[in-house]
């Protein structure tokens, strides 16, 4: 395997016989999240259109923040500015487009044509993204139906709709009638009854999809349920948001919510004095989890949860009874539309449903206390992330076998592998026991392709700059020695000089990360100390995802934060726009000066509101050739609804 294999951007898995050119294969390798410059003017839209829909946006978020402010919107002073910004974004969209970008555009372009014509004519082949490592997978359609339909006979986890009626219209009157008897026992405010209610212009079924895994043998498919605007998915999402910060506030201790808490609870371990020469690791995997998952063993598990860890029988203001209600209208209509026929699940989780993960966790919960206390008993380290379990112990290997065999045996609907060694993989990291001395580095899965985003994308600049410095961030927390980290850094500057990011760029960006973390001998001359104490204190340091879970689980039973209104902060004004490398450069600057000439003014109201202007890039690759969704007149066809449910 080459370097360029190891190390450049996201290789295509091809299945099937293509003849693909150079150039089409090109593009492929630049990613599923790679943007070509310029689409806008490749458009048949006219540019006065364009113009007009960028002003529409813009300059309606930016009117509210000034009548949130009791600034007038309709006098002489608001008609000229407005005007102004009207020419600005118009002169924009004028701008000759420098000629080498607008070569490089054209190219890629007719490329990414030429991609989509070839697509359309090969009805016999599938492209779809890969499992885990996110790149372009193209294999045989026949294949994919083969292996859909196998799995479905294999778990018996789909019935066949055999009257070929729609579910949508039955299950959209089962949501409707739940919640407003839930509304009438004012278990729901009418607020919150609209909020999870589902939004009639957009409700279709889900759909099924299979997400190829390529590093296992025969390539097998990742079942998911899209179902984005299901009738079900704004409960489930909010089933999700109010159960999950309760079972996270019970199960923290024994939970990894990343690689960095495992190295956390490993750098614990020492400074307790149990990590010893004899310290072995075990790493569990949990087989076909959450597919194997029995609805109602889940929703007795359930039941039991939110009667252990509520308040007065109550999460918030909803009783365990209207939250079990609402569960189980999740959990019962689990339809979508596969190869025009519609099914329902009628076992295991959803995969794509968010309401799945946490009931499949609170399932787990109470499968594993007896290894968390045999794990705490022997003063051990245990953790949990999703269906990978990781455990740390001064325990004989013969003695953890046996434990391990006693919950083999618990639970015939888990099924689980493991692993016993003083040296393991374990999410990202190589987790390794040295004579006593623990060593940690990353672990580059063989099932995970590295993907950086070219340079080339067209992408707002700030996320190209981010991509070096989190890199490094990452590699600095994970490391626990300096070769290591070294090791890594090379293998970050080689992978984003191979992905077009210019020298001086990435100079730049590794220069900001060892200046901003005051850490340049590091960089400068690999000093060990320094390095070490560099990975302690970005270790300590919360993740951006605990900082918002902290914030969660504050009181998650008496006041969960799905239940409480949400403040508009007046003072912050997120204007969205359409971003295009060829001419958003500049609108930031021109935006500003516009603002703060017009209305952020020495002692205007608004001149504290604080700007933050929000990106919307152009269509990716995977809009442009990934296309999965069945007949839009099989998803949201309506049939007369049958008895209310009750």
């Amino acid at each position: 395997m080459s370097i360029y294999t190891k190390i450049t951007a996201s290789l295509p898995f091809i299945e099937v016989d293509l003849n693909l050119t150079s150039k089409q294969m090109s593009m492929f390798i630049k990613g599923l999240k790679y943007v070509i410059p310029c689409q806008r003017r490749f458009s048949r839209k006219p540019i006065e259109q364009m113009v007009n829909e960028q002003y529409q946006n813009i300059s309606t978020i930016v009117k509210n923040c000034l009548k949130d402010h009791y600034i007038p919107t309709t006098d002489i002073r608001a008609k000229q500015a407005f005007q102004e910004l009207k020419c600005l974004l118009s002169e924009l969209y004028l701008k000759p487009i420098p000629r080498k970008l607008t070569i490089r555009a054209k190219r890629e372009y007719k490329i990414v044509r030429s991609i989509q014509q070839f697509l359309h004519c090969r009805t016999d082949i599938v492209i779809r993204r890969t499992d885990k490592s996110k790149v372009f997978y193209i294999g045989k359609a026949i294949d994919f139906e083969r292996k859909a339909e196998e799995y479905m006979l294999k778990t018996e986890a789909y019935q066949e709709i055999t009257n070929g009626r729609s579910p949508l219209s039955d299950i959209l009157c089962a949501v409707q009638t739940l919640l407003e008897y839930l509304v009438r026992k004012q278990a729901l405010t009418p607020k919150q009854r609209n909020q999870i209610s589902p939004k009639l212009n957009q409700l279709e079924l889900g759909h099924y999809h299979g997400l190829p895994k390529p590093h296992k043998p025969n390539t097998p498919l990742r079942p998911i349920i899209a179902c984005i605007n299901g009738p079900t998915t704004l409960i489930s999402k909010f089933l999700n948001a109010l159960i999950a910060p309760v079972f996270l506030t019970v199960v923290r201790e024994t939970t990894f919510i990343n690689d960095i808490d495992v190295i956390r609870k490993l750098e614990k371990y020492i400074l307790d004095g149990l990590f010893q020469s004899t310290t072995k690791f075990i790493v569990i995997d949990v087989f076909n989890w959450p597919f194997s998952l029995v609805i109602e063993g889940a929703i007795l598990a359930l039941l039991r949860f939110l009667e252990e860890n509520s308040y007065q029988g109550k999460i918030g203001s909803l009783q365990i009874d209207s939250i079990m209600k609402l569960a189980r209208l999740v959990i019962d209509n689990n339809c979508f539309v596969y190869n025009n026929t519609y099914y329902k699940q009628s076992r295991g989780g959803a995969m794509g449903s968010a309401f799945t993960q946490v009931l499949a966790n609170i399932y787990m919960y109470y499968w594993e206390q007896d290894l968390i206390k045999y794990t705490t008993d022997h003063k051990g380290i245990y953790g949990r992330y999703i269906d990978d379990i990781f455990m740390a112990t001064n325990q004989t290997a013969m003695e953890i076998q046996q434990q391990l065999k006693k919950m083999m045996n618990k639970d015939i609907n888990i099924k689980i592998t493991y692993e016993i060694n003083t040296s393991l993989n374990f999410l990202d990291i190589t987790i390794t026991n040295e004579n006593g001395q623990l060593k940690t580095s990353i672990y580059h899965k063989p099932t995970t392709e590295p993907c950086i985003l070219p340079f080339t994308s067209d992408h707002p600049r700030h996320i190209h700059r981010n991509i070096p410095y989190a890199a490094l961030m990452r590699a600095a927390r994970l490391c626990s020695n300096v070769n290591d980290y070294n090791s890594e850094q090379i293998r970050i500057d080689m992978s984003l000089l191979l992905n077009n990011y210019p020298p001086k760029f990435i100079k730049r960006q590794f220069q900001r990360f060892f200046t901003s973390n005051d850490a340049m001998p590091v960089w400068e001359k690999l000093d060990e100390a320094l390095y070490r104490r560099l990975h302690q204190r970005l270790l300590e340091q919360p993740t951006r995802r605990e900082k918002l879970l902290k914030n969660m689980l504050k009181d998650p039973i008496r006041s969960p934060t799905v239940l409480q209104t949400k403040v508009w902060d007046k003072n912050i004004m997120f204007p969205r726009y359409q971003y295009d490398g060829s001419t958003s450069k500049t609108f930031k600057t021109k935006f500003y000066k516009w603002w703060f000439t017009n209305y952020a003014l020495n002692g205007s109201p608004v001149e504290q509101v604080e700007i933050r202007l929000v990106p919307n890039i152009d269509r990716t690759l995977e809009k442009f050739f990934i296309h999965k969704k069945p007949k839009r007149e099989l998803l949201t066809r309506m049939e007369k609804t049958k008895q209310p449910w009750n």
